[in-house]
């Protein structure tokens, strides 16, 4: 998600906008401590559709991660 967020030049203020979610819901997805409360797969997904209609595209098999969408 952080590099998600890095492609598009986005703050964390404007995704948990886009998404429809609270700015400590993104600070909780992004999180590396593994401490904090899990998000919903309802959550998650409104984070990634808000990613993708922004224009990335998320990545798996050879090359995991995310890239900006071809046009």
């Amino acid at each position: 998600m952080r590099a998600a967020r890095a492609l598009l030049g986005m703050e964390q203020a404007e995704l948990a906008q886009r998404a429809g979610v609270s700015i400590p819901t993104i600070k909780r997805c992004e999180s590396d401590t593994g401490t904090a409360a899990p998000v919903s797969q309802a959550t998650q997904g409104k984070i990634r559709a808000a990613l993708e209609e922004a224009g990335v595209e998320f990545t798996n098999g050879g090359s995991p991660g995310v890239r900006m969408r071809s046009s």
